[in-house]
């Protein structure tokens, strides 16, 4: 399923270039006056597509057709192990929905929120990939006559709040040298877009907004590639959502530091408004971007680096470690916050650089570390990982079965899949066939921050007020909740409520 990780190169330079902006003719990139040693410059193509519900042959397809070095796959779900053995590619990885040509590391510190590619050997790029929250979608809001300030605040609520959980982490790359990319379906357009020369260009631009999350990343040094390429939204929108008049470019390509934009092109069915690369049939809703880079990749620091973080019960953990200075270290798995003194299995390694790999099936489903340490014993980097079991069953329950009008129900679950974009909903007991009945509460596992955050196996929830869906309260009667699976409707649990 996965080629061998490649051994990571130990030589080191004094320099590393960081910035990058424009595309053929701008400037080149500034050397930095330290930070981590580059590579060697080289080529690299990115995608980001949404591919639709777990998609089909025929994303499948354009995906195999594209032929990205890096894919940011966006609603793949489960069935991204699939796509990558249909599409030819080596390496994928659940958690962050990526597809590669390159080993994708989850290194130490990373927190599940972003990889890194090692596109030559020892040497990396930074990628995030992210789906934002599609509820209160703010052109549609507009459109109502809800004044813009209420707009505003509403996307930050919903929106803004969730990119600012990775932007910290891009960030700081930014600041240590590396090459960044993000590619994501944001669901909301971009400040760069709605401007005061495209109002009236298209129906419900009417004047400029700045829209918060493209604010956000433009504002931390992340270049909009596709409006780098195509600067003028009124010759060249690039809807990706909806059609060329009401639809909103709201998938995206961002970059930084050391990646220099050579092309952008969206991707969509043949003939559809500024389609660059057509593909009969499209079977989507969204269109995709394609951009291409000259890159920079800068060397693979000190790292306890997982394959994966999220796994499923059985399957092995591929670890790497990297730990110039330290020929001999052991790597134990321990309980999530536990310590290397007390493993549940270990295993001593020669060389400062290696892989290793641990077999899950003896770990029950839930949380655990993975810890790098010295001959003395001293912690060198920890990094952890999610086992979810091989069975859809979750265990779910309330902390209570009788509550009153009006009071909030606390939901707890263990054991769960760990899908992004899990979620909970309500039933009448009477009508709780979520193939077939309407739910009425509802809420993602991880809420608004469902695409940004990396799934876990366990979580809570309180269903009141704040509650996506209606009736809020429930009126007095029977409830079926249910655990159901990546933003469809297949249960993997449920507990049953009553409101008197």
């Amino acid at each position: 399923m996965r080629r061998s990780w490649r051994s990571a190169a130990t030589g080191m330079a004094a320099l590393v270039l960081v910035g990058c902006t424009g595309v053929d003719g701008a400037d080149r990139p500034e050397p930095a006056e330290a930070g981590l040693a580059p590579g060697d410059a080289r080529e690299l193509s990115v995608l980001t597509y949404n591919i639709e519900y777990g998609g089909d042959r025929s994303t499948d397809a354009v995906i195999e057709d594209v032929d990205a070095d890096v894919v940011g796959v966006l609603e793949s779900y489960d069935r991204l192990p699939e796509i990558a053995r249909r599409t030819g590619y080596p390496y994928y990885n659940l958690g962050l929905q990526l597809l590669s040509k390159y080993p994708i590391h989850e290194p130490s510190g990373a927190d599940g929120l972003y990889s890194l590619i090692e596109v030559e050997p020892g040497f990396v790029v930074a990628m995030v990939n992210t789906h934002l929250d599609y509820v209160r979608y703010g052109p549609r809001l507009l459109r109502n006559g809800v004044p813009m300030a209420d707009v505003l605040a509403s996307e930050d609520e919903v929106r803004t709040s969730s990119i600012e959980v990775l932007t910290p982490s891009v960030e700081q790359l930014l600041a240590e040298g590396y090459p960044v990319f993000l590619t994501g379906d944001l669901n909301q357009p971009s400040s760069l877009d709605w401007t005061e020369e495209g109002s009236g260009a298209r129906v419900g631009v009417t004047e400029a907004v700045p829209w918060p999350v493209s604010e956000v990343l433009l504002g931390i040094g992340l270049r909009d590639t596709f409006r780098e390429v195509h600067p003028d939204p009124v010759e060249n929108p690039g809807v990706t959502f909806g059609d060329g008049d009401r639809g909103d470019r709201i998938d995206y390509l961002y970059a930084g530091g050391p990646a220099l934009t050579r092309t952008s092109e969206l991707v969509g069915e043949t003939g559809g408004p500024d389609v660059d690369r057509g593909y009969e049939p499209w079977t989507s809703d969204h269109r995709a971007v394609l951009s291409t880079f000259e890159v920079t990749p800068v060397e693979l620091r000190r790292t306890l680096s997982l394959e994966r973080r999220l796994l499923t019960e059985g399957e092995q953990l591929g670890v790497l470690h990297h730990a110039p200075g330290h020929p001999r270290t052991t790597i134990s798995v321990v309980p999530e916050g536990g310590s290397g003194a007390e493993p549940l299995a270990s295993q001593d390694v020669e060389g400062e650089s290696g892989e290793t790999s641990f077999d899950t099936a003896p770990l029950a489903p839930g949380g655990y570390d993975v810890v790098l340490t010295d001959p003395d014993g001293s912690e060198l980097e920890r990094n952890s990982f999610w086992v979810r079991s091989a069975e859809d069953g979750v265990s779910l329950t309330t902390d209570r079965t009788t509550y009153a009008v009006g009071e909030p129900i606390e939901v707890t679950w263990d054991g769960g899949p760990a899908n992004r974009w899990d979620w909970i909903g309500v039933y009448e007991r009477g009508a709780a066939d979520p193939q077939r009945d309407d739910y009425l509460l509802w809420g993602y596992t991880g809420d608004h921050d469902a695409g940004a955050l990396p799934p876990t196996v366990f979580g809570d929830m309180t269903l009141g007020p704040e509650s996506q869906g209606r009736p809020w309260p429930l009126p007095p009667g029977d409830y079926r909740i249910h655990y159901l699976l990546s933003d469809q409707y297949s249960s993997a649990g449920s507990v049953d409520v009553t409101v008197e």
